[in-house]
């Protein structure tokens, strides 16, 4: 280390292609390939460890013994408040279903507010009861946190930053790189509620029964499916990019391929249809209170059972399959018999969607 030469920053060159991307884009932010560019090329290429290189909801480590998951997330969706939840609620629901991907037992959170000046006492009051509610019902407590007040037209009323600590119990290894060939591929319940529930107020959109949000905490459901197997390899919450992206960034760390069925991707009328009108595919769409399970054919049957047993889980279904062929890539069989590839998206769907 003594003989390392200290770095000149203004000798530094970006590594992304400037030429295409000259400024950042929302659609870095999307959960897409821009996204996957940007944290390879500009955020891994300075910060790669073995703790980082996973690509995990969350980092996993050992502190004298103990396993220990970690994780942070930042909140900007807009508006605040929309059917089913608030950004309070998510940012506490979020934090908890990352660290819950992880295989752990969520335990303490911290919190961080960028207000802008202007906002309401009431509405700035509404926010942080809706995440002490969430809290209390996760199981979690925010044990520490910090608060920034940023000039009227710099913050578009609040941002939140959650990270969080939980507990991974023993025998309990899951990781985005462990889907294995002959894997059953679990989704909880009906995909991209949580999306449309916002783009249906931005656009002002009105359905016989209003979409709400599928924001919860997903804790107690993972706890209730490990229960009765331990051997799950994988989860994940898909939320930026929804179930399509969730799947490609697996399928391209565990180096497998999967096929999914689209007659059993499971989808409510009035998302399907409010998709239709907005014209976006359900599969890109984000989730925020749904995961996707890896698990071993063998105990598929019994993860299952206890899903549909657990109110957040009664609408479980095996959706595909992971295969030996073409690794890396997801095919979806389509109601009618043929085959597409089911790409990770390039661009943003849905800005500031969580």
């Amino acid at each position: 280390m003594g003989d390392q030469q200290p770095v000149d920053i203004n000798q530094i060159s970006c590594p992304l292609p400037i030429s295409d991307y000259k400024q950042v884009l929302l659609a870095h932010g999307g959960g897409g390939k821009l996204t996957q560019q940007l944290i390879q090329k500009m955020f891994l290429s300075q910060f790669q460890n073995e703790y980082l290189e996973p690509l995990h909801d969350g980092a996993v480590f050992s502190v004298n013994g103990t396993r220990l998951a970690f994780s942070t997330d930042s909140y900007v969706v807009n508006p605040i408040f929309f059917p089913g939840g608030t950004i309070g609620e998510l940012a506490v629901n979020g934090t908890v279903n990352d660290l819950a991907m992880c295989g752990a037992r969520p335990r303490y959170l911290s919190a961080a507010f960028i207000i802008e000046e202007g906002l309401s006492m009431e509405d700035l009051w509404r926010v942080v009861v809706s995440m002490q509610e969430a809290a209390r019902k996760s199981g979690v407590m925010l044990v520490t946190g910090d608060t920034k007040v940023v000039d009227r037209g710099k913050g578009d009323r609040i941002f939140i930053n959650t990270s969080g600590v939980g507990v991974v119990d023993a025998g309990i290894n899951v990781s985005p790189k462990s889907a294995q060939v002959g894997d059953k591929i679990i989704v909880s319940g009906l995909i991209a509620v949580h999306g449309i529930a916002i783009m249906s107020v931005r656009e002002g959109l009105e359905f016989d029964t209003p979409i709400r949000s599928d924001t919860a905490a997903l804790n107690d459901l993972v706890q209730a499916m490990f229960a009765v197997s331990k051997n799950i390899h994988v989860l994940r919450d898909p939320t930026r990019g929804g179930v399509a992206s969730a799947l490609n960034e697996i399928a391209s760390s565990s180096n497998v391929g999967m096929k999914i069925l689209e007659e059993r991707i499971p989808l409510s009328e009035d998302v399907r249809g409010a998709c239709e009108i907005l014209g976006l595919d359900p599969l890109y769409v984000a989730n925020e209170g749904k995961l996707i399970a890896f698990v071993p054919a063998r105990d598929s049957e019994q993860v299952l059972a206890a899903m549909r047993g657990h109110p957040l889980g009664k609408g479980s279904v095996i959706i595909g399959e992971v295969v030996s062929d073409y690794p890396g890539t997801v095919i979806m069989r389509s109601r009618i018999g043929g085959n597409r590839v089911v790409d990770m998206i390039s661009g943003e769907q849905l800005p500031r969607i969580c």
